[in-house]
């Protein structure tokens, strides 16, 4: 008996025009207004002719013949993750093949049952795995879409603002963990080597509780911010953080303290030369 992939190669080849349209058709029952229909069909063209010239050469979906079609679901799935669609919506593009793919096999096999049965095995292992293909570079485009979200949203929440000449501030909101120390850590050094930096002040008001691993988060960062030649102060130190750190015997190393972010200001300004004064009003 022929092989099998010869069938379905040469249904995309002489075929692909009529196959597109049905296939189309699918795409249309299922149609979404986050993608347009001339894209969606672009997408579908380029992909069918690709199939075709792989199933020629190699019946093996994972061999280098199929790297272009691989490619470009790749390519697919990274903007539809980008446009907000889901895994079973991004995979249906590929699936949807199915029904009129099956269609013009079991018209070019109707007097063969086992070449039909064969044909249609071969179609549905070569499509099921391309579809998976699909989901699996979704998900991981997903992923870097949100690794890329939670990056940005911490680099948000540690702005480090300049007090004073000479004078930088950190006001922290929310769990301080080992990824947001390095973000507070770069964020910092960039600031007092932009600025020329003398103090910065880490003001943990927002930090909701402080236990031995993120006093010693803050203690790298303060470490860090003395290696480039500035000094530290924390503010923000309330009674019940005061009674946990001394609770959990952590030593903040000489670490100066206050319990405000004026308080804070006020000892920096003394430290730098600085001082402000009330101006009477005329």
């Amino acid at each position: 008996m022929a092989d099998a992939r010869v069938t379905i190669a040469e249904i995309l080849k002489n075929d692909m025009a009529a196959l597109l349209a049905d296939w189309m058709s699918e795409l249309r029952a299922s149609s979404d207004s986050r993608i347009s229909r001339g894209d969606v069909e672009g997408q579908a063209t380029e992909l069918l002719k690709l199939i075709a010239t792989a199933a020629a050469s190699n019946a093996d979906v994972t061999s280098t013949d199929w790297a272009p079609v691989r490619v470009f679901l790749d390519e697919v799935s990274r903007s539809r993750a980008m446009q907000g669609f889901s895994a079973p919506e991004t995979a249906e593009f590929v699936f949807s093949l199915k029904k009129p793919l099956f269609s013009r096999i079991r018209r070019a096999t109707q007097k063969d049952p086992v070449a039909l049965a064969e044909d249609t095995w071969t179609a549905t292992e070569l499509v099921d795995r391309l579809g998976l293909h699909t989901v699996k570079a979704f998900q991981k485009s997903r992923e870097e879409i949100i690794a890329r979200q939670q990056e940005e949203m911490l680099e948000l929440s540690t702005p480090v603002v300049k007090l004073w000449d000479g004078i930088i501030a950190l006001p922290m909101i929310g769990t301080l963990d080992s990824a947001r120390t390095q973000v507070v850590m770069e964020s910092l050094l960039h600031r007092i080597v932009e600025i020329g930096a003398e103090i910065a002040i880490i003001d943990i008001t927002g930090v909701p509780t402080v236990d031995t691993l993120v006093a010693q988060h803050l203690l790298k960062t303060v470490t860090a911010i003395r290696l480039m030649g500035a000094d530290c102060i924390i503010s923000g130190i309330r009674p019940q953080i005061a009674q946990t750190i001394v609770h959990l015997g952590v030593e903040l190393g000489g670490v100066t303290t206050k319990a405000t972010l004026a308080d804070a200001l006020a000892i920096a300004l003394q430290r730098t030369g600085q001082s402000v004064s009330k101006v009477k009003a005329s």
